[in-house]
Formats: structure tokens, C-alpha cells, sequence
């Protein structure tokens, strides 16, 4: 299944296959993490110290200390797959 990857720390997206996505170092569902689980999105670039995963583990912010850029990637994440599913070009989902 082809899906837009969006890096959270840098903003980087790529259309690629989950195999794909992850032998290029995404940090991704399905290979990495759970649909709809919040977890870090990252590029192969970026360390997950920049995540919304990170600032809640790690660094103990509740909901209402993310910003807007944060819950944007909560929501995305709540609503995977469908969120990043790509288009086939005719305004079609595919998996």
C-alpha cells in the first residue's frame, strides 16, 4: 500500500510503499508502529526527540501544552490510515 509519509520533526513527505519506507529509514506503521497509535513519524533524517510521541513520554506535556503543529499530527494519527492514504490520480483512494 502506497502511502504519503510525513515527517513531523522536518516536514519532508514522500509517496512510498511500506517496504519501500522502510528500508529508507522512515519510522512508519506498518513496519514501524500501529495505525492510529501515536508513535514517532519520522524521515530517516530526523530523530524522534522532535515527536509529539517524544514530548509525551519523555517529557510529560499533556494535551493542552502541545501546539497546533502537534495536534494536527495527533489527529492524522487518530484517523490512519485513512489520512495517508494517496490518490491514484483521478481522485481515487488507494491502498
Amino acid at each position: 500500500m502506497r502511502l504519503h509519509h510525513i515527517c513531523e520533526a522536518c516536514g519532508t513527505e514522500a509517496i512510498l510503499d511500506s517496504e519501500a519506507a522502510f528500508t529508507a529509514g522512515w519510522d512508519y506503521p506498518p513496519r514501524m508502529g500501529q495505525f492510529g497509535v501515536i508513535g514517532p513519524r519520522v524521515c530517516p533524517n530526523c530523530a524522534i526527540n522532535r515527536t509529539v510521541w517524544w514530548a509525551l513520554a519523555m517529557e510529560g506535556y499533556t494535551a493542552d501544552m502541545l501546539n497546533p503543529q502537534q495536534q494536527a499530527v495527533i489527529a492524522r494519527i487518530q484517523a490512519e490510515p485513512g489520512s495517508i492514504l494517496t490518490s491514484d490520480g483521478d481522485g481515487q483512494e488507494t491502498c
